[in-house]
């Protein structure tokens, strides 16, 4: 069986699974993987190093000939040129994440690009579709990451904005498998995205250490930080992240201390390892291909078993 739906028309691929924008996580290894395997891989923009963003686009179309997007983390890229960038680059599909939708959609679709933004809210929904964007990134706050500090579950999130919008709709948070992504299709989704079930795959650039933390931890081992500034963030609980929970002033102060040393050096208690709750679902390393593949044949697996069981005659 295979989808086919809004967003694999819009985005060009076959399986409408997103790869999360991950700074400098998000680059050409895993996206490529990604891309390859029939979903959408993303290049980031948040790590501000356009430099190297440009060099990770060429090199996305040396390995591989798929659809790929690039995200704009507007509070963390402040260079007011940054649509034009991308729209130099040919890219031809952008999240917008962080900031106002109306800031560079019209930008991007003047250019001919497909704009999907993250929202965390209803309202940032409708602001959002007012502003023109092709369609949304729902994304609840069990996901890891950057977050609005008065977080909403997606399963309450989802349908809410599905029940107020016509737009195509992404779901994020505690996508993971074809049974989560089974039940976000129910919710009003027609696509996933995937973040921490993406650091921890094997093409993922990070340290060992960060993605066997990641399969050895418990559901309820992240911590939700910065709540009472902006943004929140959730993260992978240590030493480390739990004394900043008790932090009362603003964690994004700390938060880029000694962050390579953790991402690439491997040391846990250097800074705070952005980790979604669907960690206690993940129990293994595995190649992106798998993933993806694995994902959409239990999706259409969980669609048939639940037709059967549940819908007579």
């Amino acid at each position: 069986m295979k989808f086919k739906n809004r967003v694999t028309d819009m985005l060009g691929v076959s399986i409408p699974i997103v790869q999360a924008p991950m700074g400098w996580i998000a680059r050409s290894p895993l996206a490529s993987a990604v891309s390859n395997a029939g979903a959408m891989g993303i290049i980031e923009t948040s790590s501000g190093e356009l430099d190297a963003i440009k060099d990770e686009i060429r090199k996305m179309r040396e390995l591989t000939d798929k659809p790929f997007g690039v995200n704009i983390a507007q509070a963390f890229v402040r260079d007011p040129g940054i649509a034009q960038f991308v729209i130099d680059q040919g890219v031809k599909f952008v999240t917008t994440s962080a900031g106002n939708p109306t800031k560079f959609t019209a930008e991007l679709k003047a250019a001919g690009v497909t704009v999907f933004h993250v929202i965390p809210t209803l309202r940032g929904a409708l602001k959002a579709v007012d502003a023109g964007v092709d369609g949304l990134i729902v994304e609840g706050g069990e996901g890891g990451g950057f977050k609005n500090p008065r977080d909403v579950a997606l399963m309450v999130l989802l349908p809410l904005v599905r029940s107020k919008v016509s737009v195509p709709i992404i779901a994020a948070g505690g996508m993971v498998c074809g049974s989560s992504m089974a039940a976000a299709f129910a919710l009003g989704a027609e696509g996933v995205q995937m973040g921490t079930r993406m650091v921890s795959a094997l093409e993922s650039p990070v340290h060992e250490n960060w993605k066997n933390a990641i399969v050895e931890a418990d559901e309820t081992d992240t911590v939700f930080l910065n709540r009472h500034h902006s943004p929140g963030l959730r993260a992978l609980r240590t030493g480390r992240s739990e004394e900043l929970e008790r932090f009362e002033g603003n964690v994004m102060t700390e938060f880029g201390k000694d962050i390579m040393d953790l991402y690439f050096g491997g040391k846990m208690e250097s800074a705070v390892a952005l980790t979604g709750q669907v960690a206690g679902r993940i129990d293994s390393v595995r190649p992106v291909a798998d993933i993806i593949a694995d994902a959409s044949k239990e999706f259409f697996e969980v669609m048939d078993q639940m037709a059967s069981r549940y819908v007579a005659g």
